[in-house]
């Protein structure tokens, strides 16, 4: 938990960063792949991925160190092989846990988030799922756990095979030579991310292309077939904590709703978007049928909540840095403080982009996490131990609660006006 969240402190201004040079890089040359509320939701989706996986907020069914403990026949010892393997292992798992994600409704709740963006580009990479609680493919990693591969050297590699995924979230990359036979590229994950019948639950591996070509599902990137990103059923919000449960309060409204007690089964493994006859004709869902005729979800949005929206993300990334670098401190304090400091970074997230969609409640949400940031304080006379650094942070942070709740009473108000008078236009 520690270790990871130092290792976050490190990755993390560097990924927003590399997508405000992206964002930079488009302005400059003509090709802007970032739009400004996009890329906010992508970066917002990211921090409370980071914060539940530091938070430790999953169980494995079966864990990787109980089979190496019990299961491995050897131990390799190389010092080459003892990294080649986990890594070899981890990308093999990560394809197949990859392909179920997109060939099953339970499972494509997992992963619809990162795929809910209509953009393609760097932010989109931090777009991951908060909804997975329990991980039943760690027996994927089987291989590894034979060959007797320390866990330890699993949890070192993964993070980096993780993030080795970053940079191929790209438009600014054509084609890249030999390389497309060995190495996942962003031509290769244009084609993933696309919605195009050309494309679409294509191309699942992760570093190495190889599996894609060995299991039958690799496809290349067409020049006469521009790749149309997002998901058929487009989320239509911004609330990273609402898309990633999207789809599973549809598969349980449908599974209640349908008549047939065998669907009310079936549905949760059923291909990827398969509803019940008679809930699909009753509760219609609006689906993409021509991928190049549809409006992308864009409201509209002025100035201030812009800028607004800029600060509440950039507040959100100052709290979330303390918390990963003081992990060790705020545990001494009380065990518990960290999971509350967890359910702050949700209540601001939520909040904010609630705003960012324009729904008149964002003064609610916002109004109830100043509410919880202020009990904090009051309750213990310190922000989680911030005092030593300095006493005054604390004072910033209350009036920072204060003017947050104004500002979004403000905002909320001139939204409520300007779509009365739409209304009645």
């Amino acid at each position: 938990m520690e270790t990871y969240g130092k290792i976050l402190l490190v990755a993390m201004p560097i990924f927003l960063l590399l997508v405000l040079g992206e964002k930079l890089y488009g302005y400059i040359t003509g090709k802007d792949t970032v739009k400004n509320m996009d890329m906010i939701s992508s970066l917002s989706s990211g921090i409370t991925n980071v914060t539940k996986d530091v938070l430790g907020l999953g169980v494995s069914i079966l864990s990787y160190s109980w089979m190496e403990q019990h299961w491995a026949i050897v131990h390799i010892q190389s010092s080459l092989l003892i990294y080649f393997i986990p890594f070899l292992a981890l990308d093999f798992s990560g394809y197949w846990v990859h392909r179920i994600a997109h060939t099953y409704n339970f499972f494509w709740n997992n992963h619809i988030i990162h795929h809910s963006s209509e953009e393609f580009n760097l932010a989109c990479a931090l777009r991951q799922s908060v909804a997975v609680f329990v991980r039943i493919f760690a027996f994927l990693l089987l291989p590894a756990a034979l060959l007797g591969v320390d866990p330890k050297v699993i949890a070192f590699v993964a993070p980096l095979h993780l993030f080795a995924q970053f940079w191929y979230h790209t438009q600014h990359i054509n084609k890249m030579g030999f390389l497309e036979n060995i190495i996942v590229t962003p031509s290769h994950h244009r084609v993933h991310h696309a919605i195009n019948k050309e494309y679409i639950d294509k191309n699942y591996s992760q570093i190495l292309i190889i599996w894609d070509k060995i299991f039958g599902t690799f496809q290349e990137e067409l020049d006469n077939v521009p790749a149309v990103y997002g998901i058929t059923r487009p989320v239509q919000t911004w609330n990273p904590i609402k898309i990633n449960f999207k789809h599973m309060w549809l598969l349980m409204k449908d599974a209640w709703r349908t008549k047939s007690l065998k669907d009310k089964f079936r549905i949760w493994l059923m291909p990827t978007g398969w509803r019940p006859a008679d809930v699909a004709e009753k509760y219609p869902v609006y689906k993409i049928e021509d991928e190049y005729h549809y409006e992308k979800y864009n409201p509209k949005s002025s100035l201030a909540v812009n800028v607004w929206s800029w600060i509440q993300i950039l507040s959100a990334l100052l709290f979330i840095t303390y918390l990963f670098g003081n992990i060790a401190k705020i545990n001494a304090l009380n065990s518990w403080y960290i999971y509350e400091y967890g359910l702050f970074i949700f209540f601001a997230v939520y909040a904010y982009t609630e705003l960012m969609d324009r729904n008149a409640y964002a003064f609610v949400w916002e109004t109830l996490k100043n509410i919880l940031g202020v009990y904090f304080i009051l309750n213990t006379g310190d922000w989680f131990g911030i005092s030593s650094i300095n006493p005054i942070i604390n004072q910033i942070i209350l009036a920072y609660f204060v003017l947050s709740t104004v500002v979004v009473a403000w905002l909320c108000f001139q939204i409520n006006r300007e779509d009365k008078q739409v209304a009645l236009a």
